[in-house]
């Protein structure tokens, strides 16, 4: 635990005024009850309703910057709706995180939005550090007084900060790391800005391994949600430990531009060989690491282990049938095919496959031997998911493919219903699926931790030979030709699409191999698989085949 007091951002937290008690108390009150000896009967006037206006707002935001300002914590508590939460940040910004010197300057208004730019400076133990970063806030009407009231949010402080959190600055609670990847690349979140979380929790995971030395910073301490502590500004560099990663610096650079081009969207390359990560990146505006803890539909990509569970069974083979009628039912509930497929009731596995055809394999599910437990054992025995037992090095979601009965049961085979996956789920499945051999994936060493990798079984080999083959025929005459166009080497794909309850649009999602290099990707309410997820993939494997 590092030097220096925490104080939550929720929870009342007294704190004495500057100037004279007597003063701003009547301030305060006087503040609160929109006050003055002037307006109506008896001096009190008139409650307000409505939006406040742009006087109102202009004259609430320069109150409370001025007590911010001043370090009057109580007085510009009071300017919010709501004191006692507003008090207690406002307190440890002076206190807890020795920020002073506050300069505040507002920007130009829209409404009852107020963007604001704050200067100060941070000091610790003979060390300061200037300060700069840029928030916004907003002017609402008090319900009980009807004054016009700063709207409390803990990123009016600091746009990073969120509920539950602590401001303070201390000696690190984890000594600084320098990641490196594959050749001793050191990899920074200033150069690979999707990793900034990642190393974080490296960071606060490995420091000590890692044979670092504690300095001083400004952090948010991540108390309700138990994340590692997000820094904000260094005041003393610690010794930085080396820490060896599996990423590598030229995938990575290449995942990092592919996901930008699409919204919601992340990305996980591995190597079959091995199961090192060879990238991880996401493009949020919530900075979840969905590439790693993601858990939502997969679509058709799931048709891979679907396959496999029909060929481990003696159902059908890569050659053997597979009918693509218009719909299929199962259980009373009808399954159709994307709008504009061609039926083909004399189609093989591996054309219903590489034209992901959704009816060929629900039609298929009924076949002896398979039961409700299939599909998950599948999942389990062969490819190593949904058993909880992953240790990748950071928090990761190794899959859930439950046994299920009902329509779940058939929309489970299509990637839909009770399974979930994320991009590194699927990246191991592709790996998984080529291979025969399930490896688990793995961001650092276990040798680092002597922490044990998950087992499983993995394919047949005539199964994982004709799993490669069908993927290969989808990439190149198949569903995700378009996206894989131009891409040279032994390559495979499959493509899906993702119905999700609410959302107009389906999650586009995406999995491939080139060479010794197999990523998964998705993009949340992009539509097709090859419409934005195939190219993230493409641009992936460019890098790293």
């Amino acid at each position: 635990m590092g030097r220096g007091v925490k104080v939550a951002v929720v929870g009342g937290v007294f704190a004495v005024m500057v100037g004279g008690a007597g003063y701003g108390a009547y301030n305060i009150v006087s503040a609160l009850d929109g006050g003055g000896s002037g307006g109506g009967a008896g001096g009190a006037s008139p409650k307000r309703s409505g939006p406040p206006g742009a006087d109102e707002v202009k004259e609430t935001t320069q109150e409370f910057f001025a007590a911010w300002e001043q370090g009057e914590a109580a007085r510009a508590a009071a300017l919010t709706n709501n004191d006692a939460a507003a008090r207690t940040l406002l307190t440890a910004y002076g206190e807890d995180a020795h920020i002073s010197d506050v300069t505040i300057t507002p920007g130009t208004a829209t409404g009852t939005k107020v963007p604001f730019s704050v200067k100060a400076t941070v000091s610790f133990d003979g060390k300061s550090e200037p300060l700069a970063y840029d928030s916004a806030l907003t002017v609402v009407r008090g319900l009980t007084t009807g004054r016009a009231l700063v709207d409390w949010q803990p990123s009016v402080v600091h746009p990073q900060l969120e509920e539950g959190d602590e401001l303070l600055t201390a000696e690190s609670a984890s000594p600084p790391i320098e990641a490196v990847g594959r050749g001793g690349t050191v990899l920074t979140k200033d150069q690979y800005p999707s990793l900034g979380p990642i190393l974080d929790t490296l960071r606060q995971k490995y420091g000590e391994q890692a044979g670092g030395e504690p300095g001083v910073e400004l952090v948010i301490r991540h108390t309700a949600s138990g994340a590692a502590d997000t820094p904000l500004l260094t005041l003393a560099e610690g010794e930085p430990g080396k820490l060896r990663t599996t990423l590598s610096a030229d995938v990575q650079a290449a995942a990092e531009r592919a996901v930008k081009r699409f919204g919601e969207s992340s990305v996980v390359a591995v190597k079959p060989s091995t199961g090192e990560i060879l990238a991880v990146a996401n493009n949020r505006a919530d900075g979840f690491n969905a590439a790693f803890q993601g858990q939502v539909a997969p679509g058709s990509t799931m048709k891979i282990i679907t396959a496999a569970m029909l060929m481990d069974n003696g159902v059908t083979s890569m050659n053997g049938p597979a009918p693509c009628p218009d719909s299929a039912m199962w259980q009373g509930q009808t399954f159709k095919n994307l709008t504009g497929m061609r039926p083909d009731e004399g189609a093989t596995l591996a054309n219903s496959f590489l034209r992901s055809c959704n009816t060929a394999f629900i039609k298929l599910i009924d076949e002896q031997p398979l039961t409700d437990a299939s599909l998950s054992a599948e999942a389990q025995e062969r490819f190593g998911l949904g058993r909880n037992d992953w240790k990748t090095g950071i928090t990761s979601f190794d899959g859930s493919v439950p046994a299920v009965g009902g329509p779940d049961r058939a929309a489970g085979a299509i990637g839909q219903g009770k399974v979930q996956m994320n991009p590194l789920n699927m990246a191991s499945v592709t790996a998984t699926a080529i291979t025969g051999e399930f490896r688990q994936p793995y961001l650092v060493s276990p040798e680092l931790d002597d922490r044990q990798l998950a087992t499983a079984k993995g394919l047949p080999q005539s199964t994982a030979a004709q799993l490669k083959q069908m993927m290969r025929l989808t990439a190149t005459q198949g569903t995700a030709a378009s996206a894989m166009s131009g891409l040279g080497g032994d390559i495979g794909a499959k493509t899906g699409s993702a119905e999700v309850d609410g959302q107009d649009v389906s999650d586009s999602w995406f999995t491939g191999f080139r060479g010794d290099v197999a990523a998964a990707a998705m993009a949340q309410g992009a539509g097709h698989g090859g419409d934005a997820a195939g190219p993230i993939v493409a641009d992936v494997l460019r890098a790293g085949g």
